[in-house]
């Protein structure tokens, strides 16, 4: 810094390193926390079962014996809370909002416990939202070796806030096999890419529904575009999620902590350094 700054760069006509450097967004945790990694789940539009899949990866992660949180920065739309029977209001403690937790103990923190009624809409503009996002990471006492952020679809405002204020050591992207999602999906790798991001893999949902009578899988909107999409950008289709309705009967209980299923084992895997 040259010796006669007056540390106001708005009237300074020097180039100095100080004002040239680029300025990190990243926004710190809360300051008593312990979050070890961090991952996002995002998909590049609505109704593909992104939430569903951060739901069972928690409990995957969980059942292997971690501390496991969930971001819900779905804030417009948020599901998490119902797929694992939680809604006590969250609470806090005078210096930090504190994650309500579930039967197992996935710690949690969405705006539906945030709200008097969860069934109240959130009628917010896009900063306000990604505010809200920012706080549940600066502001809440999280306790984990791995947080997931379910990301609202899309590449709007709120994801690309969290993708500049919150260090995601990766993300998977979601599919389902329609043509029309698998072009959505590029356009969310290629957002992570521009944000210098990692993409860890794909994962498509309602890949094929299991013919009860014969076990024969069948491919209701097709097969393989999401791993030509994989394939374009060289990252792996870690997993292939049927279309099981006992999944979705689970998870409107209130009780997707008892699913049975091993098909996101390897997306478990791949974060797992045991």
């Amino acid at each position: 810094m040259p010796a006669e700054c007056a540390s106001n760069c708005s009237t300074c006509q020097k180039d100095c390193q100080e004002r040239t450097a680029p300025q990190s967004l990243l926004k710190d945790p809360h300051p008593d926390a312990r979050i070890e990694k961090v991952y996002g789940i995002v998909s590049g539009k609505g109704g593909v079962g992104k939430s569903m899949i951060t739901s069972q990866l928690a409990v995957l992660m969980r059942r292997r014996g971690y501390d496991v949180g969930i971001l819900d920065a779905d804030v417009t739309g948020p599901s998490i809370p119902k797929s694992f029977g939680v809604h006590t209001p969250a609470s806090g403690n005078g210096a930090a909002l504190l994650p309500v937790r579930s039967q197992t103990g996935i710690q949690i923190m969405s705006v539906n416990l945030l709200l008097q009624n969860e069934t109240d809409p959130v009628i917010w503009r896009g900063p306000v939202i990604s505010g809200v996002v920012q706080q549940f990471w600066t502001d809440v006492l999280w306790d984990c070796h791995y947080l997931f952020v379910d990301m609202p679809p899309g590449t709007g405002d709120v994801s690309l806030s969290v993708f500049q204020s919150i260090p995601l050591d990766g993300i998977f992207v979601v599919a389902s096999p329609q043509e029309l999602v698998s072009m959505v999906v590029e356009k969310a790798v290629n957002m992570a890419k521009l944000m210098e991001i990692p993409v860890l893999g794909l994962i498509e949902n309602m890949s094929y529904a299991v013919c009860p009578d014969c076990g024969k899988k069948l491919y209701l909107f097709g097969q393989g575009k999401t791993a030509e999409a994989a394939a374009r950008h060289n990252l792996p289709l870690l997993a292939e999620m049927p279309l099981t309705p006992e999944l979705a009967a689970l998870a409107d209980a209130g009780q997707i902590e008892n699913f049975s299923g091993d098909w996101l084992n390897a997306v478990a895997d791949s974060i797992d350094p045991r």
